[in-house]
């Protein structure tokens, strides 16, 4: 005789691990690497990019072109005597920086609030504004530079010709950059869900906007206001051929007399930018941990 089948409901076998009882798990596909494959992957990509800026770093202490090192490259540049052959770098520099202002602006006012709108109001037109966003990285900044320069004449007499109108051509440069993060962010947050529940408690669209939807897409925006930024501090094509002083063009000139110089600068924009991404981590690990926080609070206070 066989053997008794038993009668009752039948316990879920788990297909990963082969164990009864429980949630069946999904099989993970491959392997995740060891540690020392880890460890020997992240050692190379550090190497690859230590090395250059340790070079560069390197030849602003440089004496020449004997072996000798000196920081009197470094100061030079607070030294008053050269004040007026430095004075272009620290006017680019200004420039610079109020037209990363500016299009950090343009990038908050206008696509931030255009990829809300879609995302509340026209989900079905979410492609439509990738499309558009995503075009500027496909042509290249020298055809894009062949237009802008009928229409910057136009600018040009309405505006003047002053640096921080390069802001309206690099906002356009910096579309496909900023609108990946804030995308991230929306898709990443139930925005209708959110926006309906604090109008049913009688919020305003200001006070849903502002108190509800921008901190849940907090992470998303200062990534995109960080790639603007870098976008600007990195541009020469456009500034040279619309005949604006920016960072760049005041480097290659300054270049042509002091290379030590425009070293320099260099490694300060590079440390700029890498405390502008620390900062961007800081302020998503903050926020997480201060949610974590409340929550464990909120736990304590209700089981005492």
């Amino acid at each position: 005789m066989s053997a008794a089948t038993p009668v009752g409901p039948s316990r879920p076998t788990s297909v990963a691990s082969g164990r009864t009882g429980g949630a069946a798990r999904v099989g993970r596909f491959g392997t995740a690497p060891s540690r020392g494959t880890a460890t020997a992957v992240l050692t190379v990509v550090g190497i690859v990019f230590a090395v250059p800026l340790a070079a560069l770093v390197q030849f602003t202490f440089r004496q020449g072109t004997d072996d000798g090192l000196t920081v009197a490259h470094w100061a030079a540049i607070v030294d008053p005597v050269n004040a007026f052959t430095y004075q272009p770098v620290f006017d680019g520099l200004g420039a610079s920086l109020l037209i990363a202002v500016i299009t950090v602006g343009i990038v908050l006012f206008v696509l931030l609030s255009a990829q809300i709108i879609t995302a509340l109001r026209y989900p079905k037109l979410r492609r439509v504004l990738e499309f558009v966003c995503i075009v500027p990285i496909t042509v290249p900044v020298v055809v894009l530079v062949v237009g802008f320069i009928p229409v910057y004449q136009v600018v040009s007499r309405v505006f003047g010709s002053g640096a921080w109108t390069l802001a309206f051509a690099i906002g356009i440069v910096t579309l496909p950059f900023a609108f990946r993060p804030i995308a991230a962010a929306i898709t990443a947050t139930d925005m209708t869900v959110l926006s309906e529940a604090a109008r049913s408690l009688g919020a305003s669209w200001w006070t849903v906007t502002w108190r509800v939807l921008l901190p849940n897409l907090r992470r998303g925006i200062t990534a995109a206001c960080f790639l603007t930024i870098t976008v600007v501090l990195g541009e020469y094509t456009l500034a040279a051929f619309l005949s604006r002083t920016t960072f760049q063009t005041a480097l290659v000139l300054v270049q042509q007399t002091d290379p030590y110089v425009a070293a320099i600068f260099s490694v300060a924009a590079l440390l700029f930018g890498f405390v502008l991404l620390v900062v961007i981590g800081r302020i998503g690990t903050g926020r997480r941990a201060g949610r974590h926080r409340t929550v464990r609070t909120t736990r304590v206070k209700e089981s005492a």
